[in-house]
């Protein structure tokens, strides 16, 4: 995937070239490197733009907030621009074609092809493309035989393709320093870390071929197989793509979501294996500037994780988790962390059990964060900072859907216990997320489905505080939750109870809760006007219009569920943007 100068293979080949063809080759060999800046300079660049724009949506947002914090109308803020409206229900909120885009194509439950982009991503991911493609071919004269346009597009696809690897390592981080800076979250970014993976490989095998056509080309191929056992730089080069390639295989959508965490190491090994290889086949070669820094961006990355890591882990106090099982195949774990965390809503963070899953982690949302001061009959009364720091105990806790592997094992562990808990050794990676902030929304409507409640628990609990507290612009909240069986409302009980109980509460909280599988009506009966409970799944249109014709403000939506429940309220969204001022917020992890 580099440069790979025919000269270096054997020296019979530099007698039939003139000066001319020597001054030509010094031509390409620099515009190669100044498209591979370019390439770069142009996905920066990119970035630049968005993060202007964010910086405009959260002033916007902020001078929002402020405005509402006294005025419980709003109604400057009820209707959108239709230049707004427009943007919003034709690019940044459409799927790529008419409804479908989070709902994954399955072949069947263990086959997942994966979902399609939006119309923004979509239209990202064509300009990367388009751009890969026309400076893959730019300048390279077709015309002047096979020999020399091989020789040409092979270096030219080579660079790019070392190039793109300074992006692509950097977008798979868990700590993108992207993901604050602009706003868009770890599965947007890893949306075009994959799609920047299969070009790199394209024009890695784009880049092997090349070579074949234009040395069969000038020595046939005979020299070609020579080459693979003679020279470190031709076998080097082959070692990289073939674990490139690879890469790409394994990484496939049916293969990642059915053997997870199996290709994941093996998607670390691969990669390891084909950075290696391609250090040695850049020897001496300017574009080895590119890996470098991919492997110092990775290096870092990886350095960064583990010392936070350490620091909150295993300093002082040991972190536990204390998993209890639930109804409906669920866990909530409590994790009583070795160093307090600052949480906010819509974060989530990593899970390590190495008595489980070994060194494996696994994401999911914070659901919810106490702290609590811990007086020992040794320290008596705080005194000090660091007696306080000492004294505080935090707690975060999760709520977990049983599936397979990781998650069943636990389950299972947790499950055969007596009270049907258990305490192990944990570590805690986190917290990350957190981008959306609904402080700023006169009305709030929050769609969840199954566990993706933990999602929205938090942000109910703030909202409801900041209405009390007179730091919100929050007048409404509206929680609508769908879940098969009434048992599974004990997944969120004592959080729910909190809530419920907090000041205020009654004057902007309203729950509506879906039971999409009763097993008799009888089960069905609302505590309260403001908590009420309704049999099937819910009415999308039918919520959003009464909260349209009761809006206050600007209309925050943020929905955490299956696909088709994302897609649905989508939809619903998109439909009302032109009479309303609807704000679409989708949360969603895949990988």
């Amino acid at each position: 995937m580099a440069t790979v100068v025919l000269a270096q293979q054997g020296q019979g080949s530099q007698g039939g070239h003139g000066s001319a063809e020597n001054s030509d080759s010094q031509f390409f060999n620099a515009l190669q490197m100044s498209y591979a800046h370019f390439i770069l300079i142009a996905m920066a660049g990119t970035v630049a733009l968005y993060f202007v724009w964010t910086m405009m949506m959260t002033l916007n947002a902020h001078m929002r907030r402020l405005h509402g914090l006294g005025n419980d109308t709003q109604r400057f803020f009820a209707r959108d621009d239709y230049r707004m409206s427009w943007l919003k229900r034709n690019i940044v909120d459409a799927p790529l074609f008419r409804v479908r885009h989070n709902r994954e194509f399955q072949l069947s439950q263990a086959i997942n092809m994966g979902t399609l982009p939006s119309r923004f991503q979509a239209l990202c991911l064509t300009g990367l493309i388009v751009m890969n493609v026309v400076l893959c071919v730019l300048h390279i004269p077709f015309s002047q035989g096979v020999g020399s346009f091989a020789d040409i597009l092979r270096n030219r696809t080579g660079t790019l393709a070392t190039a793109n690897l300074i992006p692509l390592v950097i977008l798979a981080g868990r700590n993108n320093p992207l993901i604050p800076m602009v706003g868009l979250s770890f599965d947007t970014w890893n949306f075009y870390h994959r799609w920047l993976a299969r070009i790199v490989v394209l024009e890695a095998i784009a880049h092997t071929v090349s070579w074949i056509v234009a040395a069969a080309d000038e020595r046939g191929l005979a020299a070609i197989a020579a080459a693979f056992h003679e020279s470190e730089l031709i076998m080097t080069g082959l070692i990289a793509v073939v674990g490139f390639a690879a890469l790409g295989l394994t990484a496939s959508s049916p293969l990642r979501h059915a053997f997870y965490e199996t290709f994941l190491h093996l998607h670390i090994l691969l990669a390891l294996m084909a950075f290696i290889a391609l250090w040695y086949h850049l020897k001496d070669l300017p574009q080895r500037i590119y890996l470098l820094i991919t492997l110092i961006a990775w290096g870092v990355e990886r350095f960064v994780r583990f010392a936070i890591n350490a620091y909150r882990n295993f300093f002082g106090r040991k972190t536990t988790a204390v998993v209890q099982a639930l109804p409906g195949d669920a866990m909530r774990i409590t994790l009583k962390l070795a160093r307090p965390w600052t949480v906010r809503p819509g974060q989530h963070m990593y899970l390590y059990i190495p008595s489980v899953g070994l060194w494996t982690s696994h994401p999911f949302s914070v659901a919810w964060s106490e702290r609590q001061q811990v007086l020992t009959k040794e320290k008596g009364l705080i005194m000090t900072r660091q007696d306080l720091m000492v004294a505080q105990k935090e707690t975060i806790s999760l709520l977990v859907r049983r599936r397979t592997g990781f998650t069943n094992t636990l389950y299972k562990r947790a499950s055969k216990e007596p009270d049907g808990q258990i305490s192990l050794f944990a570590l805690a990676e986190g917290p990350y997320g957190g981008l959306h902030n609904l402080d700023s929304y006169g009305s709030v409507v929050l769609f969840a489905g199954g566990v993706g409640i933990t999602h929205h628990v938090p942000f109910v609990r703030h909202l409801v505080q900041g209405y009390a507290d007179g730091v919100v612009a929050t007048r409404r909240v509206t929680l609508v939750w769908s879940i098969q069986y009434p048992e599974h409302l004990e997944w969120i009980r004592p959080w729910m109870t909190t809530i419920l109980q907090m000041e205020r509460r009654r004057d902007i909280l309203r729950v509506m809760l879906f039971i999409t599988r009763p097993r008799n009506t009888k089960e069905i009966h609302s505590p309260s006007s403001t908590v009420q409970m309704f049999p099937g799944r819910p009415n999308i249109n039918t919520v959003l219009d009464m909260e349209i014709e009761n809006q206050v403000g600007a209309l925050g939506v943020m929905v955490c569920g299956s696909g088709g429940m994302a897609d649905d309220v989508r939809r619903a969204c998109r439909e009302r943007q032109a009479i309303s001022n609807i704000d679409f917020i989708e949360e969603s992890f895949t990988w």
